[in-house]
């Protein structure tokens, strides 16, 4: 499932490609149909993201809200569209440029108290100038919940997936089984400042980087990462090789189905 730099990166390009157009919206899979006739021909006025959560708001008042999941995927270009081919749920066309979204969880249209129950069900992102982090840490320092297992729930903090909650827990050397209560108010603002951090660069380069210069291998002189994923990273999804920092084999470890990767040296706690 994309994590929220990716959604950041989305809003911000549909707002270049069509805010203040008046885009032709269908749905050429028929599951969107209904709402996309009452959109269609209506001024985009702008995009954004919230943690993971996409929305379009419209001049009529409504605003379209997408969810990813672990399918969903946009395309667009400019010129002219291609045919629809497949399960298209959404198409937006102007005259310049074109959009599709296919297997999202989520593509549905929200009223404006739709959309203020939505952000109130989300933690803070902390990709938003308007993200109140003292907001997830008493949610934080009042359960006995693992860190890792906080910082995975949209309702705590929302954006964070599964590569930022490990890498930002080993470069603060916490470990991911930490009791959230354990967490000191100091510890939270420096974890929280690493998470934007993080984020932002995430943000501007399209994928996830989280190892500091020294640990590079240009630094280091071992062999760059490869990966689907892309960038550089400490422990997600590098169980039994060597941690980048003090050699110690990289642990993996089960949290409600979902795996956690750790150094057992560097995160001691």
């Amino acid at each position: 499932m994309p994590e929220g730099h990716t959604i950041h990166r989305l809003a911000r390009r549909h707002a270049e490609l069509f805010a203040g157009d008046k885009p032709q919206v269908s749905s050429p899979q028929g599951r969107f149909a209904e709402g996309a006739a009452r959109i269609s021909g209506t001024v985009l006025e702008s995009a954004e993201a919230y943690g993971k959560h996409l929305l379009h708001h419209y001049a009529d008042g409504s605003s379209l809200h997408v969810h990813l999941g672990l399918y969903g995927k946009f395309a667009d270009g400019s010129g002219e569209p291609p045919p629809p081919v497949g399960q298209v749920r959404l198409r937006m066309v102007t005259d310049r440029h074109w959009l599709e979204l296919r297997g999202p969880t989520a593509c549905e249209l929200f009223t404006p108290p739709e959309v203020a129950a939505l952000r109130a069900r989300l933690g803070p992102d902390p990709l938003r100038a308007d993200a109140e982090p003292e907001r997830a840490y008493a949610r934080i320092a009042g359960s006995a919940t693992p860190l890792a297992g906080l910082l995975l729930d949209q309702s705590v903090v929302a954006g964070t997936g599964l590569i930022f909650v490990t890498e930002a827990l080993f470069r603060a050397g916490l470990p991911p089984l930490l009791p959230g209560r354990a967490l000191t108010r100091a510890g939270w603002r420096a974890l929280w400042a690493d998470l934007v951090a993080l984020m932002t660069l995430a943000v501007e380069r399209g994928r996830i980087d989280t190892v500091r210069p020294a640990h590079l291998p240009e630094a280091t002189g071992r062999a760059p990462r490869v990966d689907r994923h892309g960038g550089e990273v400490y422990v997600y999804r590098r169980p039994g090789q060597p941690c980048h920092v003090c050699g110690t084999p990289v642990s993996r470890g089960g949290l409600g189905g979902r795996n956690l990767y750790w150094c057992a040296t560097c995160q001691a706690g």
